[in-house]
């Protein structure tokens, strides 16, 4: 799949000549709720010969309004640039949200967004969506600027899962719980972690359960546990089956840094300095402390049967 555009700041966008369909928000997660505005966009750009894109902020507003508590990202700018490409956009800006940028008033914002992109047709937003100093400008304010320059603004209605909106607040408490299926509902494709295998102290072959270990540290962390995983190397489509535990190592770690551990549950050729993204599938149980090693060896063959006896008859690829 080609790989979108990609600018540093929204004042460096003035290389686009077809009309531009422009989907705006943190899409912290890019969950289905998200998906929604992102694929409007999509299929009008598609329908009118015009490009699709997205203007997506970093760090989250919340790191100027309250440092001291900011709101801690489900992802990072790199993981939001994998889904992002995979949904088809043609271009993507990603603006940096400085003090400055946070000053702009929500009647100044269209006349910059016409400014520095010329050809914009059309802004596609969530129906809460806000903007602008304060967080002063809403669809309606949204609607009237677009109005004055000619763009047209579509606003997508939330999406509801069993009885409750899909929001990126929801996913963060089912993160932190290690919740990790109804995650996978919500985003409509599998929470992954990427990462580069490092070569560890050897402890898993030790205990006779080697491991592929990815240091990998997300500003939100899911719970630490054992989770049932699939793993693909590279660019390779092709995942296989493992068992992760996620934490610090409490009955073997030396050190606070949480490092992600998987035990392949199928031959392998995976090893130290590939590129591996782990699709997290199941929960199993959460991380804890054992008396001896050879406690925790007893626990990750039963961790270990409990995936086998999970995955489906056949192989995944």
């Amino acid at each position: 799949m080609k790989a979108p555009v990609q600018f540093d700041a929204l004042e460096r966008v003035n290389l686009l000549s077809r009309p531009l369909h422009l989907a705006i928000g943190m899409f912290d997660g890019v969950h289905l709720g998200h998906q929604s505005v992102i694929e409007s966009a999509i299929h009008s750009a598609r329908r009118s010969g015009g490009l699709a894109g997205v203007l997506t902020f970093w760090p989250h507003p919340s790191s100027l309004i309250s440092p001291d508590h900011p709101t801690r990202l489900i992802m990072s700018p790199e993981m939001k640039r994998t889904i992002l490409a995979r949904l088809g956009i043609d271009f993507l800006i990603e603006q940096h949200f400085t003090p400055e940028f946070a000053r702009i008033g929500a009647w100044e914002f269209v006349p910059l967004l016409k400014r520095c992109l010329p050809q914009i047709a059309a802004v596609y937003v969530g129906e809460n969506w806000r903007f602008g100093r304060g967080r002063e400008g809403d669809v309606a304010l949204l609607v009237e600027a677009g109005r004055k320059d000619g763009i047209a603004v579509f606003s997508a209605p939330r999406i509801n899962h069993n009885g409750a909106p899909i929001s990126s607040t929801r996913l963060r408490a089912l993160l932190v719980t290690g919740e990790i299926e109804q995650v996978n509902d919500l985003l409509g494709y599998s929470y992954f972690a990427e990462g580069v295998v490092e070569t560890g102290r050897r402890l898993g072959h030790h205990l006779g359960f080697p491991t592929l270990n990815i240091p990998w540290e997300p500003e939100l962390p899911p719970r630490y546990g054992v989770y049932l995983v699939r793993v693909q190397a590279g660019r390779s489509p092709r995942r296989q089956s493992g068992v992760a535990n996620y934490g610090v190592r409490p009955t073997v770690g030396t050190d606070l840094r949480p490092l992600l551990e998987v035990h392949m549950l199928e031959e392998t050729s995976m090893g130290p300095g590939d590129k591996v993204t782990v699709h997290w599938l199941r929960f199993l149980r959460p991380e804890r402390k054992f008396g001896s090693q050879e406690e925790l060896r007893t626990q990750i063959a039963r961790d270990r049967e409990q995936a086998l006896a999970l995955l489906p008859k056949t192989s995944a690829s």
